[in-house]
């Protein structure tokens, strides 16, 4: 697909857009690219939603040089977009940071936010930003920076790589090595998720929380997504076996998990509708 440009004060946000039907935002994780995706859009497209996939501020095909990259930043990117595709409202599927910025767009617009789906989601603090940047931000410093990056990116995927894997970590890599796309992963990283935790028992869309039971980024994925859920009223889906992108990973099984999801969101929808 052809890649188009979001213009913002800023900057500029790259994305696709495919498919009619009921607007799905997909928003990939930080360090990452919007062909995150790539198993889960058509699968959506298919069954009658319109899809736009973006990259985050900072990556991909987005412009590099943004003054701040915060969960905010993250969900007001998304809004504009909805906004900039004609008003919505969409379900926001958002994995790892991007979640957070899901959940700050739920409580910010609610008018353009009818669903949520947090996967993987770091949407909490799980220790001080001064510890982040002490302890982890070196290890992604240029030159070293991309190559540590792939290292830990490949223990996101515990049990099965897709078969394009070899082919899409090496894209990853690269664009990971052009000018200033580790530094904005990097400042990304070290922000605080406070704005999100504070906000999770604001939403009031829909929303379900799905995690793999091998992700990597948590002690206990199950209990970190009950926690996040019980806070929002939301539900919670564990992909067995699946890490960081049950999407990716496994996409024959939360393929169907997030198409049941998107039937309830529209039938939520056309439910306040009729009231």
């Amino acid at each position: 697909m052809e890649t188009q440009f979001l213009e913002l004060k800023d900057g500029k946000i790259a994305y696709d857009d495919s498919g009619s039907g009921p607007l799905v935002i997909l928003s990939p994780s930080l360090g990452d690219l919007r062909a995150e995706y790539r198993f889960l859009a058509p699968l959506l497209v298919q069954a009658g939603y319109r899809v736009a996939s973006m990259d985050l501020r900072g990556h991909g095909e987005s412009s590099v040089h943004w003054p701040d990259f915060t969960v905010a930043d993250i969900g007001a990117d998304m809004l504009a977009l909805i906004r900039h595709l004609g008003g919505g409202p969409a379900t926001i599927v958002g994995t790892s940071k991007s979640a957070g910025g899901a959940v700050w767009a739920a409580v910010e617009a609610p008018e353009l936010v009818n669903g949520l789906l947090l996967i993987g989601p770091a949407v909490r603090d799980g220790m001080p930003v001064w510890q982040t940047k002490l302890l982890y931000a070196p290890l992604f410093l240029n030159p070293w920076g991309p190559s540590v990056w792939m290292k830990y990116y490949q223990t996101l995927y515990p049990s099965k790589k897709p078969a394009d894997f070899a082919v899409y970590l090496d894209t990853l890599g690269k664009s990971l090595r052009q000018p200033g796309r580790m530094a904005a992963a990097r400042k990304m990283m070290t922000t605080s998720n406070r704005a999100s935790e504070e906000r999770l028992s604001k939403v009031t869309a829909p929303t379900l929380v799905m995690v793999g039971s091998r992700d990597p980024d948590f002690k206990d994925p199950a209990a970190e997504a009950q926690r996040i859920a019980s806070s929002m009223s939301g539900k919670v889906q564990i992909v067995e076996g699946s890490g960081h992108y049950p999407h990716a990973e496994m996409p024959e099984v939360a393929g169907d998990l997030i198409l049941s999801f998107l039937k309830t969101v529209e039938i939520k929808r056309a439910e306040s509708h009729a009231s």
